[in-house]
């Protein structure tokens, strides 16, 4: 496959999938006589498999170590389910952290009086306090 083929079956642009090459996620693929990159079923997988760990919000390290594991077929998957469960730790702890911040907005948004900006709550509220002298 070209990388425009690999790119349409992976759901990536061509720029994500050389990024991945450059960060060692993906080996560089073979070259045809025409210099053209080459791609093959195992790139098509582990691409594959680094767009649906991103998708779930694996940072770069975590799906590098996740595609270090991948790779030795025999080891206890004990290690990734470790690591699953730390992200997973790290997705609710935003999500609280997110909720508070949509309390946070909405409450703001409550207080709009649809006046003057020099009247805005919100405006108010995201500038800093003068000091006095």
């Amino acid at each position: 496959m070209k990388i425009g083929e690999i790119a349409a079956a992976t759901g990536m642009s061509v720029e994500t999938i050389r990024f991945y090459e450059r960060e060692g996620l993906v080996s560089a693929p073979g070259r045809t006589a025409a210099n053209y990159r080459s791609y093959a079923g195992e790139h098509l997988r582990r691409l594959t498999f680094v767009r649906r760990a991103r998708d779930l919000g694996f940072s770069l390290t975590q799906v590098r170590a996740l595609l270090d594991l991948s790779d030795d077929r025999d080891r206890s998957c004990e290690a990734v389910d470790e690591l699953a469960r730390e992200h997973l730790a790290q997705v609710s702890r935003k999500i609280v952290e997110l909720k508070a911040l949509g309390r946070e907005l909405d409450n703001l948004i409550g207080q709009c009086r649809h006046g003057r900006i020099a009247e805005c709550r919100i405006i108010d509220a995201l500038a800093p306090a003068e000091r006095a002298e």
